[in-house]
């Protein structure tokens, strides 16, 4: 059997994954499906035969507005305005968003269903719908009903705009001579399609069909509201004095109801979930949790008390090993269970790295690694102040500041005691500043060159020849031996490789044999010329 709204003109071609049972769909005084708790317009609905918006109003008179019509369905829409050709039919709809156009079979069409629904419910416009109106209160409805129909309600029409210099009834902005446009005779405007919406809701107002309320349009539904309360429960307008108002809403005496078991809520207690009421026991049934210890639900007349998911009556919040109530006290948890602070000390805690003492329930840890501390315990193991957030460096199971450390391993230039930072120098294995390595005579720096040393000193090579080398018999010069150089030495005196040579005849004397000659050397043939 097919589904359908008790209360709707629209027909259950609903496919069979989205059916409700027929005694599931409404209850007997709120408008939502027992099953999914859903509004009846969420659903998916479609016309059960074809009936004009005029029909549905009660309005007297032809649909159509001239002699040229159009027959929406063999265009493949729900609807289309009324006296308007073809073409006229397709530049209307290209003017309005997507969703507007109600094509068959499109969401345009859906969306169209779903406004007729919200916007004309036909409880406001005959009182044959009406299934919670008191018979004491039918002529008040009657008269609502005809003064709406005569002063206030109509259907709008499409035309051309038939002038220049004409402004839209809302935005006021100026309507294209010849364009398309909306006419509203209640108020001898016209508004651009886009602009023809209930001032209430802010949608486009389905069917051209609109009502007039201090100069401004709305639906019906709404219109309506501005004049009557209307039952958040049935969606039926009120015509009795007496009723109930909760939530910020209004409600028929009895339609106030609990959301999931529909006993009237008036002069009873109920509890407010998303925007729903439930009476007491409801609300403890679906929504309240459960004790841990007693397993009993947690109502709303006590105090429910959470850790980790897990709930407990305020009585029931106990230590697991001593049963001393841990309300407003400190306790620890172990494998899903409760423990007062010196249960579980005693049973649990673990030590400090730094005093040995057990870390009580809610004292702050300081870990790193496999090593845990007081708080007041990781501290520097020099200066002995707390390291906190700071930062530290751990050495030999110590832990230092960063000042205690460099102070005691950072690397020190050994002529200024000054902590080397970044390059540096090594010499006969220890540091020095790259500009503290200098020449101990001159003191140019020696970073990057060539250099000796004399008694555990540097120098540079030049101040090192001129302190302390040999110098050439020849040329007077120091003989370095610095990159290499070689010399010869004969007796207490020293040449160059490339002075020693012939007093005679120039020639390098190196490898052979020489003849002094008082303070000269010479090779044998001068010597030999000499004796001649």
């Amino acid at each position: 059997m097919g589904a359908k709204w008790e209360d709707s003109w629209h027909p259950s071609d609903i496919p069979e994954s989205k059916r409700h049972r027929e005694e599931e769909i409404c209850h007997d005084a709120r408008k939502n499906c027992t099953s999914c708790k859903c509004p009846r317009e969420a659903h998916d609905v479609c016309h059960e035969e074809w009936v004009s918006v005029r029909s549905r109003l009660g309005l007297k008179g032809d649909e159509s507005n001239g002699p040229i019509g159009v027959d929406p369905r063999e265009r493949g829409l729900a609807w289309a305005p009324p006296g308007l050709p073809s073409h006229k039919v397709e530049e209307y709809f290209s003017m309005l968003p997507e969703i507007a156009v109600p094509r068959l079979g499109t969401p345009g069409e859906r969306h169209r269903d779903r406004q007729l629904v919200i916007q004309l419910p036909k409880q406001d416009l005959a009182r044959a719908y009406c299934r919670h109106l008191d018979p004491k209160h039918a002529s008040s409805a009657d008269d609502f009903m005809a003064a709406r129909n005569e002063i206030a309600l109509d259907i709008g029409s499409v035309q051309e705009v038939p002038e220049r210099d004409l402004e839209c009834g809302v935005c006021e902005s100026s309507l294209k001579y010849g364009s398309l446009a909306v006419s509203a005779s209640k108020l001898f405007l016209l508004y651009h399609p886009t602009c023809f919406r209930c001032t209430d809701c802010k949608e486009l107002l389905v069917d051209l069909a609109y009502c007039v309320h201090d100069d401004m349009l709305f639906c019906e539904r709404h219109y309506a509201e501005q004049l009557k309360p209307r039952c958040a429960a049935c969606d039926e307008l009120i015509f009795s004095g007496e009723y109930t108002k909760a939530m910020n809403k209004d409600w028929h005496s009895g339609h106030f109801c609990c959301w999931q078991c529909d006993e009237s809520l008036t002069g009873q207690r109920y509890v407010l979930r998303d925007e729903h009421p439930y009476c007491i026991k409801c609300y403890e049934s679906v929504f309240a949790n459960g004790c841990e210890e007693c397993n009993k639900i947690i109502g709303i007349d006590s105090k429910d008390l959470s850790y980790k998911d897990k709930h407990w009556h305020e009585a029931c919040f106990l230590c697991n090993r001593c049963r001393v109530s841990l309300v407003d006290k400190q306790f620890g948890s172990k494998v899903d269970k409760i423990y007062c602070g010196n249960c579980y000390d005693s049973q649990f805690a673990s030590r400090c790295d730094g005093c040995g003492e057990i870390f009580r329930a809610g004292t702050k840890k300081m870990e790193y690694k496999t090593r845990q501390w007081h708080e007041k315990c990781f501290c520097c193991v020099v200066c002995k102040n707390p390291i906190g957030t700071k930062s530290f460096i751990p050495r030999e199971q110590e832990i230092y500041c960063a000042g205690c450390y460099e102070d005691k391993f950072a690397t020190r230039c050994v002529k200024c005691n000054k902590i080397i930072t970044s390059g540096g120098v090594t010499y006969k294995n220890e540091p020095w500043h790259r500009d503290c390595f200098t020449c101990s005579n001159c003191n140019n720096s020696l970073a990057g060159q060539r250099f000796t040393s004399r008694d555990d000193k540097p120098y540079c090579a030049d101040c090192f020849g001129e302190l302390f080398a040999k110098r050439c018999t020849a040329c007077s010069k120091p003989i370095t031996g610095i990159g290499g150089t070689r010399f010869i030495s004969f007796e207490d005196r020293h040449w160059h490789n490339d002075c020693f040579i012939c007093a005679g005849c120039k020639t390098s004397l190196v490898g052979r044999g020489f003849i002094t000659d008082a303070d000269d050397i010479i090779c044998p043939e001068c010597a030999k010329m000499k004796l001649m």
